[in-house]
């Protein structure tokens, strides 16, 4: 496959199927860079105080074996990654991959399912920034009631709007800009969720914790569960908190060695989060165990957001670091994660699958302009709506996200079976790599997706909240599913070249015209 960053090219076709450069900043991303962007984007500290008690509603003391089995799906779609990767460097990722695969129609609901997995979790991460900067003014002036801001809709609204402009204006400045925040941010939030870690462990140790529970092995036993339908929930809530890793794909043709750097990134960025979660996970349930009492993981006043519950009684006077881990997490992932579904809009529109608006490029900067701002104005759209709509828009949207990202991760791994299908059986390290672990990695998300959407039809599912007796994350998922549908068909009327394969060709890892 012949790389497509060609000097001075900003559309021809130089690879096999029509893959060209979109006009994006070549060089600027090293392994570092990228991997510090997909921790970033992943954001621990904000994911962990998110999912730490919705996981242990589902499933109990069997948290670390949820995440384990969360991870290896991620782990075996990563490896699919890189090697669709390794062929084919292209910043739609998802859509471009399952489109060389399957042809448009399948490939232009892959990057959907991108597109739209990364709004809500954008939306997502603005209300929870938003829930830790009045907390963290709170704990600054000694003001409880600057806490309860945040609960008033309009005041709540209007502070995620400022979150939002400030993240997308940053992205917008392009890859070296971002890179240079991240680090900072980084770092910060990792040192203090091990700090809270060693500090919840060293009180279980002095016999101070709130509910002391000993570790036992069969915490890591996933099968241990209370239900199929509990373990999959479990499942879906642990997919949530590895997902973000493939933003170092999308930022492939920005990379240093596009062929490589971005699959190895994805690779470290998924080893360096499992290992984090584990420790927390494990110090979290050993401090407070799964009780119902005040600052157990099973009291449901405290599952939305659990740092905030224990970061006082487990680091004492340093709890407010955590909630600067958190809201700088939030921050810096709002920001890092507007670049997965601005680079997929621009692929989508270099190849006419979206409107050519959306293909422009940033003269200034040599980022995605126009895709960015509409990924930020759509994002905040949807946060308003869901704040208004749900009594628990965390919940809710954490639940749907799980589905979506289960979808489209699930498409690209068995893209990598098909288009490699040809030679999967020629070497043991294709098999493994480029048939095997895609394809059990895919089955596994498929079997996630189908389990999730079929349950989350309760009323009861998620939040509770529901329209006309259906629950209110199936109802999310449909509208999200058949609007890009709609939209696809709408597509396919105004500007058919994409459809008919005359931008991007369907084909094989045998091809090479």
């Amino acid at each position: 496959m012949t790389n497509i960053h060609s000097s001075g090219s900003t559309g021809a076709s130089t690879a096999a199927g029509g893959l060209s450069d979109k006009g994006l900043r070549a060089g600027s991303i090293g392994l570092l860079g990228a991997t510090v962007i997909g921790i970033s984007c992943i954001a621990p500290a904000y994911t962990l105080t998110a999912s730490l008690g919705p996981t242990v509603a589902a499933v109990g003391t069997q948290m670390p074996g949820i995440f384990l089995v969360g991870f290896i799906p991620m782990l075996l779609v990563a490896l699919g990654y890189r090697e669709l990767n390794n062929a084919m460097p292209d910043a739609g990722t998802s859509f471009t991959w399952a489109t060389r695969a399957f042809g448009p129609w399948i490939g232009w609901m892959g990057g959907w399912g991108l597109i739209v997995a990364t709004v809500v979790v954008l939306s997502n991460l603005a209300g929870v920034a938003v829930d830790f900067f009045y907390l963290m003014l709170a704990q600054l002036f000694g003001n409880p009631d600057l806490a309860d801001l945040a609960s008033n809709v309009v005041v709540n609204v209007l502070t995620c709007l400022v979150f939002m402009v400030a993240a997308c204006y940053v992205s917008y400045r392009g890859m070296e800009t971002t890179k240079a925040v991240q680090y900072v941010l980084v770092a910060f939030q990792l040192v203090v969720l091990v700090w809270f870690s060693v500090a919840a462990l060293v009180h279980f140790g002095n016999g101070t914790s709130f509910d002391a529970l000993g570790f036992s092995a069969d915490w890591f036993n996933p099968f241990l569960a209370p239900s199929f339908s509990a373990f999959a929930a479990g499942v879906s809530l642990s997919i949530f908190i590895f997902w973000g890793w493939d933003v170092t794909l999308t930022m492939n043709e920005e990379t240093k060695n596009p062929k490589t750097t971005p699959g190895r990134a994805a690779t470290l960025t998924v080893g360096i989060i499992f290992a984090l979660y584990i420790l927390v996970a494990v110090a979290a349930l050993m401090f407070s165990g799964v009780g119902t009492g005040e600052l157990g993981l099973g009291n449901e006043d405290i599952q939305g957001n659990v740092f905030a519950a224990l970061a006082g009684p487990v680091m004492g006077p340093f709890a407010i670091l955590m909630s600067l881990a958190v809201l700088s997490s939030s921050a810096a992932s709002l920001q890092s994660t507007f670049v997965g579904p601005a680079r997929t809009m621009l692929a989508m529109g270099h190849y006419k699958a979206f409107p050519k608006r959306f293909a422009a490029i940033s003269p200034r900067y040599k980022s995605p302009g126009f895709a960015t701002l509409m990924a930020g104005i759509v994002a905040w759209v949807f946060y308003a709506v869901m704040r208004v709509l749900s009594t628990d828009v965390l919940t809710d949207t954490i639940l749907t996200l799980g589905m979506m990202i289960c979808f489209y991760y699930g498409v690209t791994a068995f893209a990598c079976v098909w288009y490699f299908r040809a030679e999967a059986f020629t070497k043991a390290r294709a098999f493994l790599l480029k048939f095997l672990a895609p394809l059990v990695g895919g089955v596994i998300l498929a079997v996630i997706f189908a389990t999730t959407l079929y349950d989350s039809m309760n009323p009861d599912y998620g939040s509770g909240s529901n329209i006309g007796g259906v629950g209110l994350v199936f109802i999310l998922a449909m509208v999200l599913f058949i609007g890009g549908v709609v939209l696809m068909l709408l597509m396919r009327r105004a500007d058919p070249a994409f459809f008919q394969g005359r931008t991007l060709r369907k084909g094989s890892s045998t091809d090479h015209a």
